[in-house]
């Protein structure tokens, strides 16, 4: 008996599309439980699993110039535990003028004497605009607490205020997304010695990076805090565990990716114009100073 046919065929999706939907699935089962151990992620396997997130993320880009969307993400966490590697995989295949990267230096003396949002306030996004900060206002809660630059007073009365500043962010259209990158004890050391005997990697570490072992815990109760009065409902923390950094980045993209709501921006296909004859034109006789060619 042949078998009936549908009212219509649905419309298979593509090898991009497929791609996403499993990255997408596979970070979904990681929130509210802790991930559970996963084989390593091969080099070629990553970008295999990389380059459909990278098309979304385009994508994205595309649509928040014509929606106007503001987006402004906040990345913080344990030293070493990967906040520029997953920036630098979010932003290398989008523009700099669409996502822009906010990493701050040490406060002026001027700046110091500023209500303390007053120096984030200024970098936070404007229509069409992306923000990534690479560490935020956080820093009162975190390096600012453990390390003694901000006193107890100060730090309960940013813990106090933080959600009312976050909720009037928000209020001013900029979607708010906030990721907490956590790392294990035995890694971050790890990771510190790699830097300590990596040439490429040495300009990592400062004397406030020695201290992250040296005061784990006080930096665990400082982010216990910090979670307590500032996960909410309405602005809340995503925790990344870093441990598996190729697993970080392609969940922490993808994770990114399904909380804005963005639709594909139809694109007319370009018609290239023919190029121009040579005519008249001839090469100068010019001595160009060309590079030396060592590779």
């Amino acid at each position: 008996m042949a078998k009936k046919k549908g009212k219509g065929k649905k419309k298979k999706k593509s090898k991009v599309e497929r791609n996403l939907v499993q990255a997408q699935a596979e970070v979904s089962t990681g929130f509210g439980v802790p991930w559970e151990p996963q084989p390593k992620l091969k080099r070629k396997e990553f970008d295999k699993k990389l380059r459909p997130l990278h098309i979304e993320m385009v994508k994205l880009q595309e649509w928040i110039k014509v929606s106007g969307a503001k987006i402004c993400v906040v990345f913080e966490g344990r030293d070493t535990a990967g906040k520029g590697g997953i920036i630098k995989r979010i932003t290398e295949r989008v523009s700099p003028r669409v996502f822009r990267v906010v990493a701050l230096g040490v406060p002026t003396e001027r700046e110091k004497s500023q209500m303390y949002y007053q120096r984030y306030i200024p970098h936070l996004p404007a229509a069409g605009e992306v923000v990534l900060f690479d560490r935020s206002w956080y820093n009162r809660a975190g390096v600012e607490r453990v390390m003694g630059f901000a006193t107890d007073e100060q730090v309960q009365t940013f813990l106090r205020y933080t959600p009312g500043v976050e909720h009037a962010i928000i209020g001013s259209g900029i979607i708010l997304i906030k990721y907490w990158l956590e790392v294990g004890k035995e890694m971050q050391a790890k990771r510190f010695r790699e830097r300590d005997t990596d040439l490429r990697k040495i300009w990592k570490l400062s004397p406030m990076d020695l201290e992250a072992q040296a005061r784990w815990y006080d930096y665990s109760r400082a982010r216990d805090a910090m979670f307590a009065a500032t996960d909410t409902p309405e602005s809340p923390w995503y925790v990344v565990p870093s441990d598996d950094q190729r697993r970080a980045r392609l969940n922490c993209i993808a994770h990114f990716l399904s909380l804005i709501p963005y639709e594909d921006v139809p694109r007319k296909p370009i018609k290239f114009p023919k190029p121009q004859e040579k005519g008249d034109y001839q090469e100068p006789d010019y001595p160009y100073r060309y590079l030396p060619a060592k590779y």
